[in-house]
Formats: structure tokens, C-alpha cells, sequence
């Protein structure tokens, strides 16, 4: 039976840009945080079959950069640096799930790092560095979390 993201307690994502086209993307509070997820399809595989590094990137990227956004009080930021370990393969079917973790909040750049799991196996490890914009005035706000 295929997991179902809803009745394990986890909300869709309205779909924005690029991460449109990868998700959708599932997102549920966790403690003082958020965890991310992604229902691994057979269009997010590679030519071997499994889940494509481009994919557990992109995942990751979200997911970190949503942890810098609410760490930072909603203000846009970019990614400046995402270093990326990939630990194992993960199958179409299988249900991502991503977990930034805040490590220092400075003037204008954020330090996390963060991790995809399937279960208990890890699968992705990540950690970057986010540059917060100065915001414009009448600049249009990002959708934000459905929380």
C-alpha cells in the first residue's frame, strides 16, 4: 500500500516556482521546528532507478531555506552555499523526509544544516550557508508555510 502524506499528519504545500515542478512538497511542525517531505515518484528517478541527486538537492534546499526564513522572521533569502553528502539510495515510493537544524543566525548570512531520511535510514546530509536580502519597500512577500 503507498504511503499517504495526508493521514500521516502531513499538510501540502501550495505549489511555488521551481519546487512546483519536484513535490509536492509536505511540510508538519515538529517541535520548535518543521519537517519537509516528498512522496518519491518515478519521474523524480535516474537512469538506474533511483531517486536522482538532483531531486534529494533540491529537497534539501527547500527545506533549509525554509528553516532560514522562519529563523529569520520571513525575510527572503538565497542560497549562497549547500555542501551535499549523498549516504544512500532512496526508491521511487518511498516517502523523503527533510529536517533543517539552525546553527548561527548572523547579520546577513545564516549557517544550517539538515538531513533526508527514509525511516530510520539516512539518506541525504546537507549544510549551507543563506545570504538574507535587504527587503524592498511594496516588494512582493513569498507565499508563506500553511501553519
Amino acid at each position: 500500500m503507498a504511503f499517504d502524506p495526508e493521514a500521516a499528519g502531513w499538510s501540502r504545500r501550495p505549489p511555488v516556482g521551481f519546487s512546483g515542478h519536484t513535490g509536492p512538497l509536505w511540510s508538519r511542525p515538529e517541535g520548535d521546528g518543521w519537517a519537509y517531505g516528498v512522496l518519491a515518484e518515478p519521474h523524480h528517478a535516474n537512469g538506474h532507478g533511483i531517486v536522482h541527486g538532483g531531486m534529494l538537492v533540491t529537497l534539501l534546499d527547500n527545506s533549509l531555506g525554509l528553516t532560514v526564513w522562519r529563523a529569520t522572521g520571513q525575510r527572503p533569502a538565497v542560497t549562497m552555499q549547500l555542501n551535499t553528502h549523498f549516504l544512500a539510495a532512496a526508491q521511487p515510493g518511498e516517502f523523503l523526509e527533510a529536517r533543517g537544524e539552525l546553527l548561527r543566525v548572523a547579520k546577513s548570512v545564516v549557517f544550517v544544516r539538515g538531513m533526508i531520511t527514509v525511516g530510520d535510514r539516512r539518506i541525504a546530509a546537507a549544510d549551507g550557508v543563506w545570504k538574507v536580502l535587504a527587503t524592498r519597500p511594496g516588494a512582493p512577500k513569498p507565499e508563506g508555510d500553511p501553519a
